[in-house]
């Protein structure tokens, strides 16, 4: 079912003329290994992570939002206007009796292990009280994720809109960060570049598979742990040094902030002699534009002037 959704997505952003598709129910969908079946749209969806809130916010559909758990930081102004108050079940990963109290019809979770016996419950247990999970696809871990693409994140706002027979909705998202994307310049001074996601010990990095690996290739940069097929790994700083990138992207998390990150960068011994940390040529994204989600192409065209901005002068 996934690789079909992919097929009709390309047919359809390859179509001159507008199509506008109804959902036919019941409606079978693959995810991350496992058959779920809408009889209807979703009309109570609890959200877990910030990717999946924000992927019903930009799609119209907050007012289907019950619950919210484990939010990676603020939802961005443009959506967050006439959602409302999003009700918070837990700061952290809710528990399923947490969950099942709001009575929804839907579980989306960020994460595959968001879906765990100790936290929203597990994807069997839930179907057998009849409510449907869903993860969001680049997240999945029980079956590995093709290498991640902009057309491949379209494909997800697309079955995403089918879901909720919002494809008309999912269709103007998609033509808006399909023409933004268009427009952002990639650099090409053949720069390398480091994803610093967090980590102190031992640095944890974007890859060469996942939403990092999708952004800088974007923005024209050179991924020094690009080689890895992964989203993301665990470095080391020796490693690190050796590649002596270019430039340094820095993810801004509430738990480990981009100013504890240059410090660290700054007082550690032999980053310190980095030239990316001596002239500060540094790229920040927020944490929750740093996964998979309807934020990565404002925040790769974000980050386009960030870089244009940078002096490169020795």
């Amino acid at each position: 079912m996934r690789a079909s959704f992919l097929a009709a997505f390309a047919a359809v952003s390859l179509s001159a003329a507008p199509v506008l598709a109804q959902t036919s129910y019941p409606l079978s969908i693959e995810n991350c290994g496992v058959s779920v079946v809408f009889d209807a749209a979703p009309k109570r969806v609890v959200t877990i992570k910030s990717t999946a809130t924000e992927m019903l916010l930009a799609l119209g559909l907050g007012n289907r939002i019950v619950g919210v758990g484990f939010q990676d930081g603020p939802v961005p102004q443009a959506w967050a206007v006439g959602a409302g108050a999003l009700p918070v079940l837990a700061e952290k990963l809710p528990s399923q009796e947490v969950v099942l109290e709001v009575e929804p019809d839907l579980i989306y979770g960020g994460w595959e292990s968001n879906f765990a016996a100790d936290g929203a419950g597990e994807r069997a247990s839930l179907a057998s009280l009849g409510v449907a999970s869903y993860v969001s696809p680049a997240a999945c871990r029980s079956i590995k994720p093709a290498k991640l693409s902009f057309d491949g994140l379209f494909a997800d706002i697309a079955e995403m809109g089918a879901i909720f027979d919002a494809s008309s909705a999912a269709d103007a998202l998609i033509a808006e960060q399909q023409e933004a994307l268009a427009a952002i310049p990639a650099d090409d001074r053949g720069l390398s570049v480091l994803w610093y996601s967090s980590g102190t010990k031992a640095p944890y990095v974007g890859a060469g598979s996942n939403a990092p690996a999708m952004m800088m290739a974007a923005l024209g940069l050179n991924n020094i742990m690009g080689d890895v097929d992964e989203g993301w790994v665990s470095a080391s700083w020796e490693a690190i040094v050796d590649a002596n990138p270019d430039v340094i992207i820095l993810v801004d998390a509430a738990w480990n902030s981009v100013d504890q990150k240059k410090q660290l960068l700054a007082e550690n011994p032999i980053t310190s002699q980095l030239d990316a940390v001596i002239h500060e040529r540094y790229l920040v994204v927020p944490f929750p534009a740093s996964e998979a989600g309807v934020r990565n192409v404002g925040a790769t065209a974000d980050m386009a002037a960030q870089l244009a901005a940078l002096s490169f002068l020795k």
